[in-house]
């Protein structure tokens, strides 16, 4: 998109503050439409300016690429009912499976670890056959057996969240051997991104 400017009719002007709002709804009913952010910024003599490749700090955003936004909506719900039907068969909150595997993959089935660990809820090999995995990459097979070891630190840990969460990064041995989360960078942030998303995940599921 070449950049462009234009004077804009003074009613038109009054529409740029509600479009930006209205166009968040329009562009989730069509987003095939729009494929970039737009920026926009009003120059000494009043036009208009508009752009997908912002030259200057001038320029604002405007409207947001929509369509990517979409994208990422639709792959996290699309393991939603998969997620509820584990929390169930194991007795454990869907927001906390939810946020694990947000953390752990991102929602993404195929996501390979430099450490080996496969899929939504990266599973390592060793595993697999204890957690009843048939095939990782499976979205079904691998929030199953995540969910039945989650479930299985748990009650290990007499139902501590933390120490469940770091055993589920770092290894149970660990965190039995120090009593506590173990002072490893990857696990401590590890931790605290999955309780964020969980009282995230949780919030939402309850305004829905």
């Amino acid at each position: 998109m070449a950049e462009m400017g234009f004077r804009l009719p003074l009613f038109i002007k009054f529409l740029l503050i509600p479009v930006a709002v209205f166009s968040t709804f329009l562009f989730f009913e069509t987003p095939a439409i729009f494929c970039a952010d737009i920026y926009m910024y009003i120059d000494e003599e009043g036009v208009y300016n508009f752009t997908d490749q912002p030259a200057s700090s001038k320029y604002k955003l405007y409207i947001k690429d929509w369509s990517r936004a979409q994208n990422k909506v639709k792959r996290v719900a699309q393991f939603d009912e998969t997620i509820e039907a584990a929390a169930r068969a194991h007795g454990i909150e869907s927001h906390l499976l939810k946020a694990v595997v947000k953390a752990e993959s991102d929602f993404n089935p195929r996501a390979v670890s430099k450490k080996g660990a496969l899929g939504l809820m990266q599973i390592m090999p060793e595993n697999i056959q204890k957690l009843e995995i048939e095939n990782p990459f499976d979205p079904y097979d691998n929030i199953m057996g995540g969910a039945r070891y989650l479930k299985e630190l748990l009650r290990r840990f007499d139902g501590n969240l933390p120490l469940a969460l770091a055993a589920y990064n770092a290894g149970p041995g660990h965190v039995e051997k120090l009593q506590g989360i173990p002072p490893f960078e990857e696990t401590e942030i590890y931790v605290q991104r999955v309780l964020k998303y969980y009282e995230f995940f949780k919030q939402d599921k309850e305004n829905h």
